[in-house]
């Protein structure tokens, strides 16, 4: 009944040619277009009429629906095109039996509603033949003079199917699919921003008082190398340092080693580079300044020194990142949690890479949530081998949930969806189909889990459905209707 209002004004324009032509010609129950042309054809001419494929039913407007009994021509002066016997709708199956009605129309007789005798098959109510939620118990004209349509015991076995001609199928692109089981993989997008792997950072900082003597051709935004010189230090503790490690290098083995030991590590603490204590070994020699290498590949974020500075310890000079790698940290909603965990691919888009997308896995979930957002920050970690995503973008993130055990599961376009209601296409075979109302569940992807209404190895219809569905409830509306009639006319007596 729910789509009766919403066919009444559709359904016309889509069988109104069939009243016409279909069962004017095939049933027989109007006299036919092409009939009244073969007549005519005979009057003028004499002759017999034409053989039945070459009769011609109406005739019809080049470009829009206009249609006509007789030839005729359009406003800017073409011909209307004939449409013959067979060209106005599907071929019929062979093998199908003619039309009672026709075969009493064609004997010259009417077909007799009750009987069943002589082949005919009983009549069990007359629809309107333009499509209209009107029926009636005896054969009537609408009020453009068309007979009403007979509609035949055997034509609905029950309240539910539908039969549709093969013919019809094909041309109309009915197409079904059995349904299987599958794991319904839904996926979870959430916006991102990168940011900077925080294991990847390093500071140069000192750990004693030192003078700046001369700082490299490094600034902010540059790329180093691990040993590369950054600048170039002065620092008195350093230098006491090294003359005490020096001075002990140079007493016998035997009475200098803890001494050398202790010296060496004095150096160490106050965080000379190695290269430097290394350099101090070799030369036995005190340097004056000495140069501060690059700890680790990566980019310059920051540079706080200049030549000449006097440096307390403690400063930060340099701020080093290595870029080869950075994290994604995503906002997943609080409802989602249960969904994601830790190994699950994600594809990251950078709003600022059109086109361009990443493949990492989810790292971690933190341990909180965002008391303002009800959200959870998830980080994922992704290689950036040419430096391309860079600290600060914004991403969309898609995280593929995890699906779960396989289900029953059909096409997203096998469900017809009413807000109230989810209906499926039940192919039963031979051109009959079955509206069932089921019951969803996860949706992922291209396919929707279906929990109650279908089993597996059904056949339900994905494309062109709602045809199905529509001539469903057409006939629907059509029994209530018919049914009602009788009881109508008992209340009235």
């Amino acid at each position: 009944m729910r789509y009766a209002i919403l066919l009444a004004g559709v359904i016309p324009a889509a069988i109104g040619l069939t009243a016409v032509g279909y069962q004017a010609e095939r049933a027989g129950l109007i006299p036919g277009l092409g009939s009244a042309a073969a007549s005519k054809e005979q009057r003028q001419g004499g002759g017999p009429a034409r053989p039945a494929s070459d009769r011609v039913l109406y005739w019809r407007h080049p470009d829009r629906s206009e249609y006509a009994s007789e030839p005729r021509r359009t406003a800017d002066g073409r011909d209307f095109r004939p449409v013959r016997a067979g060209e106005d709708i599907e071929p019929q199956d062979p093998a199908a039996p003619p039309p009672a009605a026709a075969t009493a129309s064609q004997a010259g007789r009417s077909p007799a509603p009750g009987g069943a005798g002589g082949g005919q098959r009983r009549v069990l109510y007359y629809r309107n033949p333009m499509g209209l939620p009107d029926t009636s118990l005896t054969p009537k004209k609408d009020s453009m003079g068309m007979d009403y349509i007979p509609v035949y015991e055997g034509e609905e076995t029950d309240g539910l199917t539908v039969r549709v001609a093969p013919g019809r199928i094909q041309t109309t692109g009915v197409r079904s699919e059995p349904v299987t089981r599958r794991e319904v993989v839904r996926s979870i997008r959430a916006p991102g921003t990168i940011r900077l792997d925080e294991r990847r950072v390093a500071v140069i900082a000192l750990r004693t008082e030192s003078f700046v003597e001369r700082v490299e051709d490094v600034t902010t935004g540059d790329r180093v190398r691990r040993g590369q010189p950054l600048l170039h230090l002065f620092s008195p503790e350093v230098v006491a340092a090294g003359a005490q490690y020096v001075s002990a290098l140079g007493i016998p083995a035997g009475a200098s080693l803890a001494t050398a030991e202790g010296a060496r590590r004095r150096l160490e603490n106050l965080g000379v580079p190695p290269q430097v204590i290394a350099e101090i070994e070799r030369t036995r020699r005190i340097p004056q300044s000495f140069v501060w290498p690059a700890p680790r590949d990566g980019v310059v974020l920051e540079r706080n020194v200049s030549d000449g500075m006097r440096m307390p310890a403690g400063e930060v000079l340099f701020r080093l990142a290595d870029l080869s790698v950075v994290w994604v940290l995503a906002d997943l909603p609080e409802r989602e949690l249960g969904n994601v965990v830790p190994g699950q691919k994600v594809e990251v888009r950078p709003r600022g890479l059109p086109g361009r997308t990443f493949t990492g896995r989810v790292e971690l979930i933190y341990p909180q949530l965002d008391l303002q957002t009800r959200t959870a920050q998830v980080r994922i970690e992704l290689p950036n081998p040419d430096g391309a995503l860079l600290p600060g973008m914004y991403a969309e993130v898609e995280i593929a949930a995890k699906g779960g055990d396989p289900v029953v599961a059909v096409p997203n376009s096998a469900v017809i969806d009413s807000g109230t209601q989810q209906v499926v296409i039940l192919d039963r075979g031979e051109g009959r189909f079955e509206p069932k109302e089921v019951k969803l569940g996860r949706r992922g992807g291209d396919f929707i889990e279906v929990r109650e209404g279908v089993a597996e190895g059904d056949r339900v219809v994905v494309a062109a459905n709602f045809l199905i569905d529509a001539e469903s409830n057409l006939r629907a509306a059509l029994r209530g209707l018919a049914a009602a009639a009788p009881a109508a006319k008992e209340e009235g007596k």
